[in-house]
């Protein structure tokens, strides 16, 4: 569970202008988000007269967002005296506050009010080998692709191409990044009018667009699919991408001093399994918690904290018995506990 996750529902309350009451009571009296929005709800529920009318939900965009968690010193650009650095962020004086408490809960839920949760804290570099016998050297990676004109960089699994069809005849393509239906359709719709203007078939219907990642095109197809930042066919063939980050350690830089910054905490778990076994006295069933930094090399990190390069990761393993039929049950018993814990810090229901 990335923390950016637990962050992002604080956006209601900030635009309901009770950040400062929030961010008053987390570090004072500890009072949790479900107060807060149980508090904002009888509001809301008081100034409706007509209980047949409901209020419209308010939307926000994302740039609000960041620029509102900037102005209120939950969140900064890293490094944003020197024009940023893609993908990486600073939590400020209240963002911090209010990260160590959320961390605080999830710790106090899954590990410190649970007899059969242990926890670690493992070290952010771990022999290279670990990453090998994982699988992530070889497989941990995304489909990438470049634009030859734009140099601009975008992963390949997040890129959907559609023919331009008119009465049945195919007159092109059109490429768009991943999103809703909607959004994407209007950005084919954008594309797709140069081209029948080229054609001279400006002002004619095209027939529903038919997307299909853009990783199952043949090499023929990319010739003729265009770039989205070119609006020409400028694209490179889908290559591999590891998205693990490199570093060196010790005095020589050569192949045997390569170790990789950790993509997941999962690994540091599995690595002591046999050494928390054996120090805390427990038996199967039973979990191992770690909440750490990891790090991914994102092709194109968007979406605010969503999608960053360096974020933490509050994650449980929990080993139980074999057997197809045990399973089921300790696995709809975490959903629960997990749904759980969400609704108590905050969280709507309908979410």
């Amino acid at each position: 569970m990335r923390i950016a996750q637990s962050f992002m529902m604080l956006a209601a309350l900030v635009f309901n202008r009770r950040l400062q009451t929030c961010a008053f009571s987390i570090r004072s009296t500890g009072v949790t988000y479900s107060k807060l929005l149980a508090s904002t709800a009888a509001d809301e529920e008081t100034k409706t007269e007509d209980p047949k009318v409901k209020p419209l939900p308010i939307k926000y965009s994302m740039d609000e967002i960041v620029s509102l968690c900037k102005r209120r010193g939950i969140i900064f650009p890293s490094s944003e005296i020197y024009n940023g650095y893609a993908g990486f962020f600073d939590y400020g004086p209240l963002g911090s506050e209010i990260k160590k408490n959320v961390k605080d809960l999830w710790w106090k839920y899954f590990v410190t009010q649970r007899e059969d949760v242990v926890g670690v804290d493992t070290s952010i570099i771990h022999n290279p080998k670990t990453w090998k016998s994982s699988g992530h050297v070889d497989g941990f990676s995304d489909p990438m692709v470049d634009c030859k004109e734009t140099k601009l960089r975008f992963r390949a699994d997040q890129l959907f191409f559609a023919p331009v069809k008119v009465e049945g005849e195919m007159l092109g393509y059109v490429c768009v990044q991943e999103g809703n239906d909607d959004d994407m359709v209007k950005d084919a719709k954008k594309q797709a009018k140069p081209l029948l203007k080229s054609l001279d078939r400006k002002g004619q219907k095209t027939e529903p667009f038919e997307f299909r990642e853009l990783v199952e095109a043949t090499e023929e197809e990319m010739e003729k699919i265009p770039s989205p930042a070119s609006g020409k066919p400028t694209l490179t063939m889908p290559r591999e991408f590891n998205l693990m980050f490199q570093t060196q350690v010790g005095a020589l830089s050569d192949e045997s001093s390569v170790a990789y910054l950790r993509p997941e905490t999962a690994q540091g778990i599995f690595l002591n399994f046999k050494n928390v076994l054996t120090t805390s006295r427990q038996k199967i069933p039973f979990g191992i918690a770690q909440i750490g930094k990891a790090f991914r090399n994102e092709i194109t990190p968007r979406n605010f904290i969503f999608r960053s390069r360096e974020f933490e990761q509050m994650e449980v393993e929990y080993f139980i018995p074999p057997g197809d039929d045990v399973w089921p049950v300790f696995h709809q018993k975490w959903i629960d506990d997990s749904k759980a814990f969400l609704l108590d810090v905050g969280l709507r229901e309908d979410l």
